[in-house]
């Protein structure tokens, strides 16, 4: 079978990479992230980058990292909740923003990989969102126009990958990866299990022929987002069979 496997996130992005690129981004907050392709980026110092992502990160993790190295001059985003660093550079006008709302990005992303270039949508009416841009109506309800995204280089993850470049994500860490990966001129992957064989076609998330290259993940650690507990009910302590310790939940990783 043919090989898109790289050596190392470095060399893949190395081919690639230049400085005032478009980049879409997998991920959602630190779930499903791209974090060895994010690092790589980091490391190449590429500048004026336009980043395409559900989010920011945070502070020191995710995309933050490029923020904290004042490689972004523009973001495409959806929520920015949790970046402090993102805010200060936002509000001191070191950083230009445009708040797309969650579903749009998503549909902006879906386009762009499809060869749509504009689509209407009743989202943003009214609102800032809507700021500048064409309106229609249609049976009656306003709709304004939003561009497809057409991304210079796109990072995405995957649970398991081909050398082909065939992708499948597990649960929750799917969310923006696929559309991510079709929206772009070129799709690098990070995939946390490489299989040496094609993947079942039935159960492929991201066919190949959207990926130009993949790497290994280098570094299998998840961070969450925000860690959270709560205490055993009263009931369940009383119990003679009831463990000693409450379990612990989080939120913020992958499911």
């Amino acid at each position: 079978m043919s090989s898109k496997l790289r050596a190392s996130a470095a060399e893949a992005l190395a081919e690639v990479v230049e400085d005032g690129m478009l980049i879409a981004v997998g991920g959602f907050g630190l779930c499903g992230i791209p974090s060895t392709l994010i690092a790589a980026l980091r490391d190449i110092g590429a500048k004026d980058l336009t980043i395409v992502s559900n989010n920011m990160g945070v502070d020191g993790k995710g995309l933050g990292v490029l923020l904290e190295n004042r490689q972004v001059r523009k973001v495409l985003s959806s929520y920015v909740g949790e970046n402090r660093l993102f805010a200060e550079q936002y509000l001191s006008g070191d950083l230009d923003v445009e708040f797309v709302p969650q579903g749009t990005l998503a549909e902006r992303l879906r386009a762009g990989g499809a060869g749509i270039p504009a689509f209407y949508t009743p989202t943003g009416v009214g609102t800032p969102v809507a700021e500048g841009k064409p309106e229609a109506e249609f049976d009656g309800k306003r709709a304004i126009l939003e561009r497809g995204i057409r991304a210079d280089l796109a990072l995405v993850r995957a649970s398991i990958g081909d050398t082909e470049g065939n992708l499948r994500y597990r649960l929750t860490a799917r969310n923006f990866n696929p559309l991510a990966a079709m929206s772009a001129r070129v799709t690098m992957a990070e995939v946390e299990t490489l299989s040496e064989e094609y993947l079942d076609p039935e159960r492929i998330d991201t066919p190949g022929v959207f990926v130009q290259g993949v790497v290994r993940v280098e570094d299998p650690t998840k961070h969450i987002e925000q860690r959270t507990t709560r205490p055993k009910p009263e009931a369940a302590l009383s119990s003679p069979t009831a463990p000693s310790s409450a379990p612990e939940h989080t939120t913020g990783s992958e499911a």
